[in-house]
């Protein structure tokens, strides 16, 4: 496949006018959990209180974010996503408003869980529609499509963090908060307006039941539990490459080995696009955890930061096509009418998976050096290996 193909998944008529939307959107999202860390330590001076109502925010989008996602499916993305963004922008303002009046912490909590539960699930929503453009006729295209949505919600993890972090470097934190709003906001209000490539949704209640059984099936079972094992290697690895910097006395190498890490990815999730692979998707899977857990061995070998440099690269260019065949599969395990809703249900793994790797983490790196904390990176990317060996027998179960 040629990068010509790319170009013409963007000229389907409608792709171009829902993705580009959503990337905007996913971007504020990107955006929102570090906004608040800044916004409130800048009215506080606590980072223990901006831990604290970023810890909220963050399990409340991993709760809601399902249901947020199973109205979308019930009533569909235009009708559910205008109320939903209308919430979200006043939980914000109502975080901003608790936290220049001073508020106590338990309410700073409860707002920043009110952001998290109202988050658009903007990234399900587009790979949704990604399904339901090129599903009759096109379904061979459809790597390449969520691909592109790997490597699109990897730029917007690049750029999103660092707008937040120019922002409060230059002394205007609220102004992150507010950024992100605005573009969460603007590209999910353009989303619904493109009802053309809205995915049906279900005529009935009854329907719907009927569909949602399909999200108990045993190939989506195990897709959660690869989604829990990449949250913790996310978890992980925040935690201890910045360890492994600072334990080598070079702290600033922390932010050059994230940005290989992430260039890599960049790169890999845009290749890993541009052909059509022979090999099934489940094996394409075991492929990808096997790269990604001989990464991490080779972390766990590194001596020096430079050294470490190739490791981050393996590590990071397993990741965009791990997600890709993540939601490929999904797409092929449950029924159409409850497709935004299984695709949440992995972010919200992952999600479930990253902040338990933080505590796992921290105690690992206290007790064994940066080490340890790889090894908890290594540990998760092997148990994705055994859960995607798994895959096979149970692929395409509905």
């Amino acid at each position: 496949m040629s990068t010509a193909n790319y170009r013409a998944l963007l000229r389907t008529p409608g792709a171009a006018a829902f993705f580009l939307p959503a990337l905007l959107g996913r971007t504020g999202g990107a955006m929102t959990g570090l906004g608040i860390v800044w916004l409130v330590h800048d009215r506080t001076g606590s980072f223990a209180a901006a831990g604290v109502v970023s810890g909220g925010f963050a399990v409340a989008e991993a709760v809601g974010a399902p249901r947020l996602a199973r109205l979308a499916d019930r009533f569909g993305q235009t009708r559910v996503l205008p109320p939903a963004l209308l919430g979200h922008a006043a939980a914000v303002a109502a975080l901003v408003g608790l936290t220049t009046a001073g508020a106590p912490r338990p309410l700073l909590a409860l707002g920043g869980a009110a952001v998290g539960a109202s988050v658009p699930q903007l990234p399900a929503m587009s790979a949704a529609r990604w399904a339901a453009l090129l599903r009759d006729g096109r379904a061979a295209e459809l790597p390449a499509a969520f691909a592109l949505e790997s490597v699109g919600n990897a730029v917007s993890y690049l750029v999103g963090p660092a707008l937040v972090s120019a922002l409060a470097a230059a002394g205007h934190p609220a102004a992150g908060s507010v950024l992100a709003t605005a573009l969460t906001v603007g590209g999910g209000l353009l989303l619904a307006a493109r009802r053309g490539s809205a995915p049906p949704h279900a005529a009935d209640g009854a329907a719907h039941a009927r569909a949602g059984r399909t999200l108990l099936g045993g190939a989506l079972r195990v897709l959660l539990g690869l989604n829990l094992g990449i949250g913790v290697y996310f978890g992980a690895m925040q935690v201890s490459l910045t360890a492994f910097a600072v334990e080598h006395g070079a702290p600033g190498a922390a932010a050059p080995l994230f940005a290989v890490s992430g260039c890599s990815g960049l790169l890999a999730g845009w290749l890993y696009g541009l052909r059509r692979w022979r090999a099934a998707p489940p094996v394409q899977l075991l492929a990808a955890t096997a790269v990604l857990t001989f990464g991490t061995l080779l972390l766990l070998a590194a001596g020096s930061p430079v050294a470490l440099g190739p490791a981050v690269v393996v590590t990071g260019a397993a990741v965009p096509p791990l997600l890709a065949l993540f939601t490929l599969l999904t797409e092929s395990a449950v029924d159409p009418l409850v497709l935004t809703q299984a695709f949440s249900w992995l972010g919200s793994a992952s999600a479930a998976g990253s902040a338990a790797a933080a505590a796992a983490t921290g105690w690992a790196v206290d007790s064994l050096g940066a080490r340890g904390g790889f090894a908890v990176a290594a540990a998760s990317a092997a148990a994705m290996a055994a859960g995607a060996l798994r895959l096979p027998r149970v692929a395409g179960a509905r």
